[in-house]
């Protein structure tokens, strides 16, 4: 008698604002990046585009305000070299970051990473937290045609980590993150900052949680999609 092998599972959590408190690094960057650019923005403004890939973010602003830089690309070069400088010298874990990838791994569950950051800063955080062995994929919207919102760069993660959507979930902290995982077909938990957790569309999140230490008591009850089919109750 032959039997079907068991689907594999995986976790895959994004990077900025999940693993690492670099939202206000990324704010810091933009806005004085933008200013030498001649766009003046307040760090508030950058919230717009959280979970965007630089690109795209620079992109919004040409079409938000009277701006146009005379290249997109160097304008996102120069915040992604300001913010390499700033994860190397001031990037702190978010808390339960262990927490949360042992939890992970003692669930079997295959481990991925994927960002809207480029390559260059998931290497400069996974570097400086020493945590390059925990992920078995990463993966970065910059080899994507599109970006979060998108859901080109769950898919192309699942692909690499040989997961089902309906068998991985992700961990988002933007609202486009969050969209981009659901539009993968992926289950998602949402860890939307404080200042924006009455943001309606974190509602299409799965589960709300305040913290990855809440993550990592929940995962054992957690079910991907396939499970609820397979188990309703």
């Amino acid at each position: 008698m032959s039997f079907a092998p068991t689907p594999s599972r995986a976790i895959v959590f994004d990077m900025d604002g999940v693993l690492i408190d670099s939202e206000p690094l990324w704010r810091r960057a933009e806005v004085e990046v933008f200013g030498r650019f001649g766009l003046a923005l307040v760090e508030s403004d950058c919230l717009q585009t959280t979970g965007l890939r630089i690109d795209e973010a620079v992109e919004y602003w040409t079409q938000h305000r009277d701006w146009s830089p005379v290249s997109i690309g160097e304008v996102a070069d120069e915040i992604i070299t300001g913010m390499d400088a700033l994860i190397r010298a001031e990037g702190r874990p978010i808390a339960g970051v262990e927490a949360a990838l042992a939890a992970a791994a003692a669930g079997d569950y295959r481990i991925g990473l994927a960002s809207s950051s480029p390559d260059r800063l998931i290497e400069a955080t996974l570097e400086a937290f020493g945590l390059g062995d925990r992920f078995a994929v990463t993966r970065s919207a910059e080899h994507e045609a599109l970006g979060k919102p998108h859901p080109d760069v769950y898919r192309s993660t699942l692909a690499a980590l040989e997961v089902e959507p309906c068998d991985a979930i992700a961990i988002e902290d933007s609202a486009n993150g969050v969209l981009s995982a659901i539009d993968a077909g992926m289950r998602c938990v949402a860890l939307p900052p404080p200042e924006q957790r009455d943001d309606p569309r974190f509602d299409a999140a799965t589960w709300r949680m305040d913290s990855l230490e809440a993550f990592a008591k929940a995962l054992p009850e957690l079910r991907t999609a396939r499970e609820d089919q397979e188990d309703p109750a």
